[in-house]
Parts: structure tokens; sequence; C-alpha cells
């Protein structure tokens, strides 16, 4: 049995196997000989961080032990150190140069930010690294793109800051120059960050002794450099406040919305639960919808609220991986069973069904006038108003029900001798049957005494059905000649064409029915609105005389309603 033991690499614990504790130790002194003594330290930190990324990637949990599979592994990635050997005058060169001659595009690259090679804030540097483009033209494109698109780039631009990393380790910027991460590559990039320093430091003392134009000319792009990056942040900052705020109140009133629906969920008879759950057809309770609900939109505004926190808050840390993988888990979870439940609602109400009755009007006389009127249950209401949807309430009888003024009535013509009203309960349901089933259970009624109709404004039906689109559609049917008299209330339903009975709101009025649409017999002749046309205007001309004189004889002309006449008297001259 072999013994274990703990060691820190590159910031982490790792439990290893001793023998390969061993050999990984002797691995690390390999390399150490084989380092030249500039940045030593340094690289070694560098190359021990990648070690143990490596490592962690290929551990399944922090309790596994690594063994000598793992070390031979990663050994295999990193390479042995005398396979490598730097030479100082090509590294020298390298140094100076943008792209390394051991460049290799099949690498895998990453977006990463260079902070090394930055103006403002290394983005297009890091895109032309991923590219392999120059900077300058990447540069380019982003100034000539300020003015093509209206300043919308520096949003863009702005985004790309935020959501892209900047590369920080050696590692890094390995990735972001696709070079493959081993002992070698780690040596030079930290050598030419020392000579690049070094060369820093000379071309200081240099430009400062020597060259005071070009030093003047770097200070003038340095300042451009600080403003434009003084206004990205300003504007970062502005956007990450909306960003907070707006996300912060929508999360505020999810949860208070949340803890209402919570809490009312243990209150009987709460007006607004019940009017909600009527329309409820999944059978999930309410209190789990609002749960889904929560998540589904809140989460998403959640990661918004924390995106304006990082942008407005420089060393904001993170929630950590565990915490993000589990709420993007939930909310994916949420979103599934929210459509799913959608689906269900939806295919519950997806078809219609009515039943249809048909009532003679046979007490009604030849010459008779039918008077029409529609009326309310003062036990449920204290008025006659269409405006009621829907509404759970007790019937007297201490049932629950659902009371609608979904109710509406339409005037036509029929060749029948007799008049006759035509009732059709109409519903939705899962199934054309199902529907039906619905539309039976709808209680309406209505009164037909002497040449009185009186009609229900409202209808009933079981709370058990829920709202299904419960609604009772009137078809008044009469014959050619037939007088009738709506009252005020007839307006409130009435949903004829207008085009064949104009349904007059100024009053109680009698009507004809003809045999292309029903006349007004009460009405005033000039309607508000209608243009006066010259038949009209001839029937309220008053009679008037003209006198005239015509081949030496007088002529006087009247005209009447109903015919001109001629007077001629002769005279002499």
């Amino acid at each position: 049995m072999n013994k274990t033991v703990s060691i820190n690499l590159g910031g982490l614990f790792f439990h290893i196997d001793e023998d390969a504790y061993q050999k990984l130790n002797r691995y690390f002194d390999a390399i150490r000989r084989s380092l030249s003594p500039d940045g030593k330290d340094e690289i070694m930190n560098d190359i021990e961080s990648r070690i143990a990324e490596l490592l962690t990637e290929k551990l399944k949990n922090d309790k596994q032990v690594v063994g000598f599979r793992e070390v031979d592994e990663v050994m295999a990635v990193m390479g042995q150190p005398e396979d490598y050997r730097l030479d100082e005058e090509t590294t020298q060169q390298q140094s100076h140069t943008y792209y390394t001659p051991g460049y290799n595009p099949t690498n895998s690259k990453k977006f990463y930010r260079d902070g090394d090679r930055a103006l403002v804030s290394g983005v297009c540097a890091g895109i032309s690294h991923y590219f392999r483009i120059d900077p300058l033209w990447i540069r380019i494109i982003f100034v000539i793109s300020l003015f093509a698109s209206f300043g919308t780039s520096v949003f863009i631009y702005i985004l790309l800051w935020i959501l892209i990393p900047k590369a920080i380790t050696t590692t890094e910027k390995l990735e972001m120059t696709g070079e493959p991460i081993n002992i070698t590559n780690i040596e030079k990039k930290v050598k030419e960050e020392i000579d690049l320093l070094t060369g820093r430091l000379k071309d200081i003392d240099y430009n400062k002794f020597g060259n005071t134009v070009g030093n003047g000319a770097e200070q003038v792009g340095n300042a451009i450099g600080k403003v434009f990056m003084a206004i990205f942040k300003v504007l970062a900052k502005i956007i990450g406040a909306i960003i907070t705020i707006t996300a912060a109140l929508t999360l505020g009133g999810m949860i208070i919305t949340f803890i209402v629906v919570l809490f009312s969920t243990g209150i009987n008879d709460t007006p607004w639960l019940q009017f909600a759950d009527m329309a409820n057809y999944t059978g999930v309770p309410m209190w789990v919808l609002a749960i889904l609900a929560l998540f589904a939109i809140g989460i998403p505004f959640f990661f918004l609220f924390l995106l304006g926190l990082k942008i407005l808050v420089d060393n904001m840390r993170s929630i950590g991986s565990v915490a993000k993988y589990s709420l993007i888990g939930i909310w994916i979870f949420a979103v599934a069973f929210t459509i799913y439940l959608g689906m269900r609602q939806a295919t519950r109400v997806g078809y219609d069904g009515k039943t249809v009755q048909k009532e003679q009007l046979a007490a009604l006389k030849p010459g008779d006038t039918l008077k029409l009127k529609f009326r309310y249950n003062d036990y449920f209401v204290k008025t006659i108003d269409h405006n009621i949807p829907y509404k759970v309430t007790d019937d007297g009888n201490k049932n629950e029900v659902i009371y609608s003024n979904n109710i509406s009535i339409i005037v036509l013509r029929t060749d029948q001798a007799n008049p006759y009203l035509q009732i059709e309960r109409v519903a939705n349901g899962s199934s054309s049957s199902d529907a039906r089933s619905i539309a039976e259970k709808i209680k309406y009624n209505f009164e037909f005494a002497g040449n009185t109709l009186i009609l229900d404004n409202y209808l009933v039906t079981d709370v058990a059905d829920k709202y299904r689109n419960q609604k009772v559609e009137l078809y008044l049917y009469l014959p050619q000649g037939t007088v009738f008299t709506p009252d005020s209330t007839f307006e409130h339903y009435d949903q004829s064409d207008d085009a064949f009975f104009n349904l007059w709101w100024d009053g109680e009025h009698t009507y004809k029915m003809g045999r292309e649409s029903v006349e007004c017999l009460s009405c005033p002749e000039n309607t508000e609105g209608e243009d006066y046309n010259d038949e009209v205007h001839q029937e309220k001309t008053v009679d008037e005389t003209v006198s005239a004189r015509i081949n030496g004889s007088d002529v006087d002309i009247k005209i009447s309603k109903d015919s001109i006449r001629f007077k001629t008297t002769n005279t002499t001259n």
C-alpha cells in the first residue's frame, strides 16, 4: 500500500502517490537545471501553474490521488527538458517580432485581450492574435466603423471589453497566440517579456536623453489613449448602472409577486387567485407556477444583475462555478417545464364546441309589436352593463359558480311564418366532444310573455369546468314585416351587422323587418353624421313663385313640392 502526500502546486492542493511525487519532483529539478538564471523563478512558477491545470483536468474529483499515469501524461504534454534548447540569439530576435516563428496555426486558440500591446483595452490586439492579422488593420477597421455605424461599434467594443478576459498569465498568453503550452514556450515567453521590459527601460533612457521629438509624440499618443479609455470607462459605468438598476427592479418585482402568490394560496377566497385559477387548465398549483416563473425569468435577470455589478465594481468576486452551473441547470429545467405546461394549457382549449336550442315565439300575433329587453340578476350584480368576462361567486345556495356577461344577440330575417329565438351555448375544450360537454352545462334563461321577450344578460356554469371561454350567442329570426322595439338595455349586447340592422343609441325606437334590411320607423329623417341628399332637400323646400318676361309676355312660374305651374299674362308694348 503506497503512501500519499499533499502538495501545493500552483496554488492548488493535490493528493499524490509518494512514488509519483518523487518522479514529479525529479522532473521539476531537471527543468530547473536546464533553465538559465535569468527569470528562472518566474518560469518555474508558470510551469507549475500549467502542470496544476493539466492535473486538474485529468482528475475527476478532489479526492482522487495523482498517480504515475497522470504524471506521465503531463510530462508527455510538457515535454522533457533535454528536448528543448533555446538559442539565445534566436530568442533575442524573436523578442522583437510580433508573431513568433514557432506559431502553429493548427493549435487551438482562445480569445484574450492583449494588455501588453494595448492602446485602450487590448481588444484589437487580441482579435489580431486570433485571426493572425496585424493589429494596425484591426484598429483602422474599428475607426472607420465608428463613422459607418454612427457610433454603434463603440458599444460592440465595450461589450467585447467586458466579455473577453485579459491574458495575464504566461499560459493565457500562449493560448492567445495558439502556441503549445510546454517548457520551451513558457521559457521563451518569459524571456521575451524580460527582454521587452529591458528594452523599454533602455528606450526610456534613450528618449530621455536623445529623442525628445519621439518622446513628445509618444506622450500625445498616450494622452489620446487615456482620453478614449476614460470615455469608454464612463460609458461602461453608465451601461452597467442601467443594467444593474433594471435587473434589480425586475428581480424585486418578481420576488414580491412570488411572495404574494405564495401567501395568497394559504388564504381562502382570494379574488384574484380564484380569477387566475379558473384559467389554469394544467392542474398544477399556482404556487408551483409562480416558482417556475421566478426561475425561468428571474435567473437571466440575476445574471444580468451580476454583469452590471461586474462592470461597476472592478474587483468583484465571482459567485463560483458550482452556483453558476446550478442556476443554469435550474433555469433549463424551469424553461423546459414551462414550455410543457404552456403546450398542455393550449391543448385544453384548442377545440370549439356548442349546443343549439331553438325556441318558437308563436305567441306573437300578426300586427303586434315585439318588445325586446335584457335583465340582470340583482343577486349577482346590480347593473345591466356588459363588463364582467367571468368571476367566481356564490349562487345563493352555497354553491360556487362562474358568472359571466359574455352574451351577444344578432337580429336576422327568416322566411318562416313565425319568429323564433336560436340559443347557442359555446365553449372551448381539449376536443370537440369535451367542448360540447362543457357547453351543455351552461345555464341560461329567457322569458317570452305576451309580446315581450325578456333575455338574461348573464350565464352561469360550474366551477369544476373552469373558464373555457363560455358564452351564449342569441340569434333572433324575424319574418318580413315584423315590427319590434328594443329597449335601452339591448345596445349592450347587440352584435348585428350595421348594414342590416343599425341600432340607434339615442333612445327607444320602433323598427320593421324588411326584405334586405331593418327599417327604423321612428328615427329622425336626418341622422347625426349623414349628409343631406338632393331628394330630401327638395322635399323640404317651401313653395316659391318666380316671375319672368318671355317674348313680351309676363310669365309666373310657381314651384311646389309636387308640380311646377306656369301662368302667362299678355301685355302690350
